[in-house]
């Protein structure tokens, strides 16, 4: 018996000492995929944010308290994308996770912290159309990424014939039928917008690259938005180079390549190409250079930075101040604390976290060099994101905003804030 009451004793003793362990650190989640066909883009997101959290510990932690990052592999499969995020806030018991990159991978989680109160900072531009309160997006909304980048080709270069092609999932397809609508609305005709979708990992480009060289025959100017996500544009840009497509013949602007992806290829037949983004490792600001040597220190002078990388950094911060400001990591305290919160962004000016979840962001076209890096042709002020696109009849009517409506999908017609469905 007292044998037993001694074993009792070490096994309450060492739960004790774990609980107490575990309330020294603040658990944050790494949600990445660092095996399969996203792994290319998102391995470097896994790797910022060990590097963000290295650098705030440094700092003296958080409430005073040092951070602990719990980083999982999703493996590039949108299901376990959601089994994983269980995973961080039932059993790792994470205070916030920062993570996925295709919009898939989000709405597979988006039920799971719903359902579980977690939060998520989402850092890759998205095609909109959502708002949850328990997500912050700190990547692109179309407005500041997609409509700009269709104005640029446009006004600026004077392209007629549109080719949109994508990855088959969400984010491809809803940024495309916003792009369709808002194209219409331009005066581009119908026929004069060639849509395209391919699943991930495609490689066999020849006869999707000949048709969008086929829609020029009639001397019409083509441009092709690309929403090809992962490796598939290896072998897309390949393609091009191989048909003897030029950016002065065809230009592509694409929205989800940038210097890590074009890091893995020869870009000399891709000068002149351009993308999309509100950061560039070429923008030129003191921030930016001491992000881009604590980043070449830390993973090598081969490594380079991008807009992705960029949005975690800007995110990461201000959970920081907002977790501080709050004074505790609980979700409410910490969600409503970030409404309002202003940081520095790499390219000189300030971003700004909106009562609708989503920051403002400067949007940048650039131009692909032959080093893998991008000249910035254009650039704006920062651009407040749009959760609800003004270019679909049923999103027009819609408002977000969290801080005084507490609602992601207000109907400004009804007077009535809607559930989002959290399927896809």
């Amino acid at each position: 018996m007292k044998l037993r009451m001694t074993s009792a004793l070490v096994g309450a003793l060492a739960f004790a000492t774990s609980a107490m362990a575990q309330d020294d650190t603040i658990k944050i989640g790494v949600l990445h995929s660092l095996s399969g066909t996203m792994a290319i883009s998102e391995t470097t997101l896994k790797d910022t944010m060990l590097m963000l959290i290295d650098e705030q510990n440094a700092k003296g932690g958080v409430l005073g308290k040092q951070l602990e990052a719990v980083v999982v592999d999703p493996a590039s499969d949108w299901p376990l994308f959601a089994e994983k995020a269980r995973e961080l806030i039932t059993v790792e018991g994470v205070d916030v996770m920062f993570g996925c990159w295709t919009s898939v991978s989000r709405k597979s989680v988006l039920p799971v912290i719903e359902e579980l109160n977690g939060l998520l900072f989402y850092p890759v531009q998205y095609e909109g159309e959502e708002s949850s309160k328990n997500v912050f997006y700190t990547g692109a909304a179309p407005n500041q990424q997609a409509i700009p980048a269709t104005d640029y080709f446009l006004e600026e270069l004077g392209v007629e014939k549109f080719a949109l092609l994508g990855t088959d999932y969400v984010y491809p397809r809803t940024t495309n039928n916003i792009l369709e609508s808002y194209l219409k609305d331009k005066g581009i005709a119908e026929e004069d917008i060639f849509v395209n979708y391919t699943p991930f990992g495609h490689s066999d480009w020849s006869k999707i690259v000949s048709d969008v060289v086929a829609l020029g025959a009639d001397g019409k100017k083509v441009g092709v938005i690309s929403t090809i996500n992962g490796d598939a544009n290896i072998g897309f840009y390949k393609e091009l180079a191989a048909q003897g497509v030029s950016a002065d013949d065809i230009p592509v602007v694409a929205f989800s390549v940038g210097e890590e992806e074009l890091s893995g290829l020869d870009t000399s037949n891709l000068v002149g190409h351009l993308a999309a983004w509100n950061y560039f490792q070429s923008a030129e600001s003191e921030l930016n250079d001491e992000f881009i040597s604590a980043w070449k220190a830390r993973m090598g002078e081969d490594r380079v930075t991008n807009d992705p990388m960029e949005a975690h950094f800007i995110g990461f911060n201000m959970w920081v101040n907002a977790v501080e400001e709050a004074g505790t990591t609980d979700v409410d305290a910490v969600s409503a604390a970030m409404i309002g919160q202003e940081y520095p962004n790499l390219t000189g000016s300030t971003a700004t976290m909106l009562p609708n979840h989503h920051l403002t962001k400067p949007v940048l076209i650039g131009e692909i060099l032959e080093d893998g890096q991008f000249d910035i042709i254009s650039a704006t002020d920062p651009v407040p994101g749009d959760a609800w696109t003004d270019f679909l009849p049923e999103s027009a009517v819609l408002k977000s905003d969290w801080a005084d409506l507490g609602c992601g999908m207000y109907n400004t017609e009804t007077e009535t804030c809607v559930q989002m469905k959290s399927n896809y």
